[in-house]
């Protein structure tokens, strides 16, 4: 069984999670096989869940971690890597 691939991110946007990065993360999660999920404090949505997502309410400076398991786990973390670099 494969250990599930998780990075952090600090929000540096002075704006948070907004509606373009959000709208980024969930067309890029939904690329893959891997089920990705994204947390800030104990507040948890999937990537592909755009209110989801803005539920959040991820602001400047909040980390959010994010975790990736399935198939294709490795391949998407990368991708996802370079996606939350807004």
């Amino acid at each position: 069984m494969r250990e599930t691939v998780e990075f952090s991110h600090v929000i540096a946007d002075a704006q948070g999670l907004h509606a373009r990065p959000v709208t980024r993360i969930c067309a890029a999660a939904g690329q893959w096989e891997s089920e990705v999920s994204v947390s800030c404090g104990d507040a948890v949505a999937p990537a592909t869940d755009l209110m989801g997502l803005m539920g959040l309410c991820a602001r400047r400076g909040d980390e959010l971690t994010v975790r990736v398991e399935g198939p294709d786990e490795d391949a998407c973390a990368a991708a996802l890597r370079e996606t939350f670099a807004f």
